[in-house]
């Protein structure tokens, strides 16, 4: 490493070859801490003929050197920008690169939720402000070329932490023009460097190269940046938990709130972190506002699903002829729709009202997102998930069912179920649940309602919703047996006999199994079976007349309860690995089945 003296002669006294290659090697060689980059700033800007001949070169040599900003933002000030602008987008994917090969590592580790390392994320947020620069010294005939190979890779280096989403943000807002003052800094705010905004424009060198923009190119950048700003929002609500399904659902139906217990949105409230999460998403609304994406028609739902090509957001913006062929993410269209429903509900924001119906749109929708395989679809995109189960409940409450009569009730239930047995966020699952409840008890149509709950008992794979399915049926029951209810198909004894074998299932292989097989089936069964206890309490002591085919206790006696309490001894006396919680559910559900009353 060369004397820190002899390295900043080296770099004033080299600027003076005429041989561009040899200054380069002196500054290869020579640039190699902070405390010469002073020196490199001071020959950059003094000899503007010399950055913009060498100034590409330097981005990557400068890039390794902490503290470069200020030198970087030089190069893009006075270099020449298409050169520089190329490098620039070089660094972008070695740095998308990088961030992938860090992330693998931390995943094998089984690491919680990898960020990029602070360098990484400093040298984005350094490219992204000299690429704000370098789009505004640009001056040809079709910028939306460079626009949409840049945001390209920015899009594939860019991970959803807060300072490179408050970058991301910065550079959009260069992009398109602020229209409106930026929202009032809070607390909990992320403030990045910001060159563009915040630096001296009026040292920008003049485009050497200089054309007239083309008349198309004005909708052509919009467009492009809409695209880009849809794709970083699915992106960035997929890694940051929004749960606003379940906020939503804690204001429509307060009553569901357990008393003592603080509510999510307390808790949105009251952390700065989820604060921030909610004024990330404000923003990226404001901005697309400020873009032209600001109604909720018919046609705006409709191109969602109808143009758009699959739910991963688009990967390449650099092959279109005209505007109309770019077009929005449809997770990231989706999740704007959300957001300003959840807002306008929950903050009262001033956001278009969606023109659209659980059928058919939302009911495409989540078919088209659910897609050949749902549960890799929720668990790669459970933003997107949370976003459809909050655009349903909206609607749903605001009586927004169907456009034109037709639905496709079971369907569209079996496509919410879906999401509350796979999504990994509990507080997703608990809504999805609770709106698929309110959805089946809300149809009108008796026989629809007890064909879905006769398909949940019989096909389901899930212990968990299957549980949920035998409390379904008991509030149906009730419904129907209330005092001036008219008649249905949950009112007489019918329904249950024909689901009792779904119910209460023959139990007799129980006696057959060891202690392994006993432990493993009730790890994989004790929800159900637990519920389908407290179900059978109910039937036979509720004192509801005509709902209990005749003779059927004793039936359910010996297929059911009488092997079930056999197995469920004999698994608390065999097995003294079993914890103290395991032991008291299985005693709990003993002394629940030998109380009911056969």
């Amino acid at each position: 490493m060369p004397d820190l003296s002899e390295a900043i002669t080296a770099i004033r006294e080299g600027a003076k070859e005429k041989d561009r290659f040899t200054y380069l090697t002196i500054l290869q060689y020579n640039v190699t801490s902070p405390e010469v980059l002073p020196t490199v700033n001071e020959v950059l800007e003094k000899d503007p003929q010399l950055t913009q001949e060498i100034g590409w070169d330097l981005v990557q040599i400068l890039l390794r050197i902490p503290g470069a900003e200020t030198c970087l933002e030089t190069v893009a000030r006075l270099g020449n920008p298409r050169e520089v602008m190329i490098k620039v987008m070089e660094a972008l994917e070695q740095l998308g690169e990088e961030s992938g090969d860090e992330n693998a590592l931390l995943a094998e580790a089984e690491t919680e939720e990898p960020e990029p390392p602070k360098d990484v994320a400093a040298r984005f947020i350094t490219l992204l402000g000299m690429l704000a620069i370098l789009h505004r010294r640009i001056k040809t005939k079709y910028p939306s070329r460079f626009l949409g190979s840049s945001l390209v890779k920015v899009y594939e280096a860019y991970q959803p932490t807060p300072e490179m989403t408050a970058s991301v943000i910065n550079l959009v807002r260069s992009l398109s023009g602020r229209k409106r003052p930026p929202l009032p800094s809070r607390k909990s705010s992320i403030n990045v460097a910001n060159p563009d905004q915040d630096g001296d424009a009026s040292k920008n060198a003049p485009d050497p190269e200089a054309e007239q923009e083309d008349p198309t190119e004005e909708m052509m950048q919009a467009k492009l940046l809409q695209a880009f700003v849809t794709c970083i929002l699915q992106r960035y609500i997929n890694e940051n938990e929004m749960q606003w399904s379940a906020r939503l659902l804690e204001k429509y139906y307060p009553e569901k709130n357990l008393p003592g217990r603080k509510t999510m949105t307390q808790k949105y409230t009251e952390d700065d972190t989820l604060q921030q999460r909610d004024a990330v998403v404000g923003q990226f609304v404001s901005i697309l506002s400020d873009l032209g994406v600001d109604d909720c028609s018919q046609s705006f739902v409709k191109s969602i699903y109808e143009k758009a090509s699959g739910f991963d957001p688009l990967a390449n913006f650099e092959n279109f002829d005209s505007a109309d062929e770019i077009k929005l993410s449809p997770g990231g269209a989706v999740s704007l729709i959300a957001y300003w429903i959840f807002s306008a509900e929950v903050f009262e924001a001033n956001h278009p009202s969606p023109e659209m119906h659980l059928f058919p749109e939302h009911n495409t929708l989540l078919e088209r997102f659910l897609g050949a395989d749902p549960q890799s679809e929720i668990v790669q995109n459970p933003g997107i998930a949370d976003a459809l189960v909050t655009v349903g409940l909206a609607l749903n409450h605001m009586k927004l069912v169907s456009a034109n009569q037709e639905t496709k009730c079971m369907a569209y239930h079996h496509s919410l179920t879906l999401v509350s047995v796979f999504h990994p966020d509990l507080h997703v699952r608990n809504a999805a649940t609770t709106y698929a409840g309110i959805v089946l008890h809300s149809d009108p149509d008796d026989h629809n309602r007890l064909e879905i709950l006769e398909d949940l008992l019989e096909n389901c794979m899930f212990a968990t919703l299957k549980a949920v399915a035998v409390t379904w049926l008991k509030e149906e029951i009730l419904a129907a047996n209330k005092e001036g209810a008219s008649a249905n198909a949950f009112t007489g004894p019918e329904v249950v006999d024909h689901l009792q074998y779904f119910i209460f299932p023959d139990m007799q292989e129980l006696k057959d199994m060891d202690h392994e097989a006993l432990a493993e089936h009730w790890a994989q069964n004790n929800i159900f079976l637990s519920q389908v206890a407290n179900f059978g309490y109910f039937l036979f002591s509720s004192g509801l007349k005509g709902v209990v085919p005749s003779g059927m206790g004793a039936a359910v006696a010996e297929r059911f309860m009488d092997p079930l309490v056999a197995g469920a001894e004999k698994l608390q006396q065999g097995v003294p690995e079993l914890g103290e919680g395991e032991k008291m559910e299985l005693a709990i559900l003993v002394d629940r089945l030998r109380s009911i009353p056969l």
